[in-house]
């Protein structure tokens, strides 16, 4: 649902994981590496989508991708599910990007739990992979932790994100969460322990991880990979809405995953009520508006029967997310579809944008596309996708500078996955 997650993220915070010494004592170790440009420093393959750098977000961005595009109907090329399929290794992980498919994957590659998560997502729904789905469901499973969660990382501590991504992934590979168990704990136990208890601070919402105290802190994209994968479900809410409540919505004491995901949901309602949208903040810097995660809310919200108390929402990304998409690529586009797909907008004239022939037109041409005469016969559509295209992801540096200070601030050792990591209070 990674993500669940601002999708842009990975494409702009570069981290290299290494597994430091050797034995069951050792744990896992990051740097920042050398900042990318905004032109690739690698030669682009012809199935991938999107112009920026793909070597920090290859494989997610392409999972988010393929994935929207089904959710519309839209066929993806056949190049494009071939690349992302052939980014697996052998073991069954999915790295961010392999520049080199053919080499075997060794030690060094940085096979991970969201970029794994995200290919299962989008390969299972397109079909046609199950060899290459069941492998990677297979190491997923090698690489869950004692308390039944995921780290980014194999062996990494378990954060709300990465479990989320992970429990979209045994869903859509008809996997049931709940039974995935190691050390007698589920995918369930651990995002239940994350959830902040109602009447305090934050009540209802989920922390991405215990601080180094294990006090638990109330962080908003957190909350809405949470929310979607307490219910079991996808980037996409399983591309459907869940069933009608009878209107009320408040946090409620339970350990139950249905009744804590509403829980999440409570506290997102309140997160978006004063400004339509989640804000991210930046050590010395102004908040700004978080689109993506905004866009994560509203699927979480309409997966949990809620999607009318984030209408006000996906009329805000509708009216303020146009540049922040162009500048981020294809995984925006995609997070916005899917935010559209399950609030029940049109993704084909959302805000007087296309968001389908925009995501589209970032790669190879689809195998087929649904009859959309408005799409179709509109110029204005057809030019501004064209420039979008030339454009994606124009202002990579500028968040990869924003990445830098995120992962300096943070300070405790483990990475960002696919979404923004940013506490909200």
């Amino acid at each position: 649902m990674n993500v669940r997650r601002s999708a842009a993220v990975p494409a702009v915070i570069a981290v290299v994981v290494a597994l430091a010494g050797s034995g069951s004592g050792s744990g896992p170790a990051f740097a920042a590496s050398p900042s990318p440009s905004s032109s690739p420093s690698v030669s682009l393959p012809s199935g991938l989508y999107g112009s920026g750098d793909p070597t920090y977000d290859g494989v997610w961005r392409q999972s988010l991708a393929l994935l929207a595009q089904d959710a519309v109907g839209v066929k993806p090329a056949a190049s494009g599910v071939a690349w992302l399929a052939g980014q697996q290794c052998a073991d069954g992980g999915f790295a961010a990007f392999r520049s080199d498919a053919g080499a075997a994957c060794g030690a060094k590659t940085l096979v991970d739990t969201n970029s794994t998560g995200a290919a299962v997502q989008a390969l299972a729904a397109l079909g046609g992979q199950d060899a290459v789905v069941g492998k990677a469901v297979g190491w997923l499973k090698s690489v869950q932790n004692a308390d039944g969660g995921w780290g980014y990382a194999a062996g990494g501590a378990s954060d709300a994100n990465s479990t989320s991504v992970v429990i979209g992934a045994l869903a859509a590979a008809g996997e049931k969460p709940g039974e995935v168990r190691k050390g007698g704990k589920s995918p369930y136990d651990l995002l239940v322990k994350f959830a902040l208890p109602c009447g305090g601070s934050g009540g209802g919402a989920f922390a991405y991880q215990p601080d180094k105290k294990g006090t638990l802190v109330a962080n908003a994209d957190a909350t809405a990979a949470a929310v979607v994968g307490l219910l079991g479900k996808g980037f996409g809410g399983a591309s459907a809405a869940g069933s009608a409540t009878d209107g009320s919505l408040s946090c409620a004491k339970s350990t139950a995953p249905a009744q804590v995901a509403r829980n999440g949901a409570a506290y997102l309602v309140q997160a978006l009520a004063k400004d339509k949208h989640l804000t991210s903040a930046l050590a010395g810097a102004e908040d700004q508006p978080d689109h993506g995660n905004t866009a994560d809310a509203v699927v979480a919200l309409a997966a949990v029967g809620e999607g009318e108390r984030a209408a006000d929402s996906l009329g805000w990304l509708e009216a303020n997310s146009a540049q922040w998409a162009k500048e981020s690529g294809p995984a925006a586009y995609a997070q916005l579809i899917l935010a559209a797909d399950a609030g029940s907008a049109d993704p084909r004239d959302f805000g007087g944008q296309d968001l389908v022939s925009l995501l589209n037109s970032t790669g190879p041409a689809p195998a087929s596309v649904p009859a959309s005469p408005a799409s179709s016969s509109s110029p204005s559509a057809s030019a501004s996708a064209s420039a979008s295209a030339e454009d994606d992801d124009s202002r990579f540096g500028v968040w990869w500078t924003v990445g830098v200070f995120l992962v300096a601030g943070i300070g405790i050792g483990f990475l960002l996955s696919g979404r923004r990591k940013r506490q909200q209070s």
